[in-house]
């Protein structure tokens, strides 16, 4: 259900996911993962529609053939995602939305573990939070809700208490499983988007408009 204009959304803290919702690396991912799909004989298009949204080592188990060595595999593609940037921009209105927040009250939670992050995130010219959650710091990732979880504890909240921002199915199963509410980013993929979640095109359509009573409080344009 896409959200109508004058819309008021309130929570105690924001939660973002990275890659989809606040910076477009799909370009970048895609290349890397078609690449090897084609060198290994496996079928990009069964890849792509999975392959968004967890964690690159879930992705690899995932996806290779039966006696390919996984360290190997994730070695190279996770050495191949860290080097190239090129192509990342952030998504619309991220820059402007996320610098009128109290830093206090949002953060990150990524399937990229720190140094992944910090380099796509940098790329697009965004400052990562310091109370960023990051791949490495959860056992279980999306879509489990550990990371959510996680996101909401060290924001000092009920993860009830926070809005998720999420683009791709699988984090938004985990921010729901949380019991946060969820506002997907559906970019240019609406469809894609479960009938029951909330969803704006991107983040130029949210307005902060202030602290109201302890919440931050974000008006839909």
């Amino acid at each position: 259900m896409q959200l109508e204009s004058g819309t008021v959304i309130e929570a105690r803290a924001l939660l973002f996911d990275m890659d989809g919702t606040l910076i477009d690396s799909r370009m970048v991912v895609e290349r890397i993962w078609k690449r090897w799909c084609e060198e290994n004989g496996i079928d990009w298009h069964y890849v792509l529609p999975r392959l968004h949204g967890v964690r690159m080592l879930d992705s690899v188990k995932m996806f290779v053939k039966p006696g390919m060595d996984v360290k190997a595999v994730h070695e190279r593609l996770y050495r191949e995602e860290l080097e190239d940037v090129e192509g990342i921009v952030p998504i619309p209105g991220a820059p402007q939305l996320l610098t009128e927040l109290p830093p206090s009250r949002w953060t990150i939670v990524t399937s990229a573990d720190t140094p992944l992050a910090e380099a796509r995130l940098g790329a697009a010219g965004i400052i990562p939070p310091p109370l960023m959650v990051a791949g490495e710091m959860v056992a279980d990732g999306k879509p489990d809700p550990e990371g959510y979880l996680l996101g909401a504890a060290r924001m000092r909240t009920a993860a009830a208490d926070c809005v998720v921002f999420e683009d791709a199915k699988a984090g938004i199963d985990a921010g729901l499983a949380a019991g946060a509410r969820v506002i997907a980013v559906a970019g240019d993929h609406p469809g894609e988007i479960p009938a029951n979640v909330e969803w704006v095109k991107d983040l130029t359509a949210l307005r902060f408009d202030g602290m109201h009573e302890g919440k931050v409080r974000l008006v839909v344009r």
